[in-house]
């Protein structure tokens, strides 16, 4: 049960941190989103890889304490993540709002993943 909590929980920083950037990325606008996708792919790597960085200075300790969870959730939140993406795109489709390109699949589950690596190659 403790190991399904602390997955929650690295799956709950991931998505709450992409919708964070994706506020501040609605905030920008069209103006700076880069038009080719293979740039948006290395700015949102960045992006996330920055998000798992700055998470280490409120969750410094892993959130999982077992090695094979950890490895697991490199592998599950991200995938978790882009599917939460996704379906908050869907949901702003539907309600006539513009979507970015972190509503995706691919994006979100990009920008989960840097976080994810981030956060295990740097967490104590």
């Amino acid at each position: 049960m403790e190991v399904l909590f602390q997955i929650i929980a690295e799956i709950a920083l991931q998505v709450v941190s992409e919708l964070l950037f994706e506020l501040g990325l609605r905030g920008v606008g069209e103006a700076v989103a880069p038009r080719k996708p293979w740039l948006a792919a290395i700015g949102y790597a960045l992006l996330g890889a920055i998000a798992g960085g700055i998470s280490l200075q409120f969750f410094p300790a892993h959130l999982l304490q077992n090695p094979a969870a950890r490895i697991a959730n490199l592998l599950l939140t991200p995938l978790a993540a882009g599917a939460a993406m996704t379906g908050l795109g869907r949901w702003r489709r539907r309600k006539g709002q513009r979507i970015i390109q972190l509503d995706t699949f691919a994006y979100g589950c990009l920008f989960a993943l840097a976080m994810a690596i981030v956060r295990l190659a740097l967490c104590e």
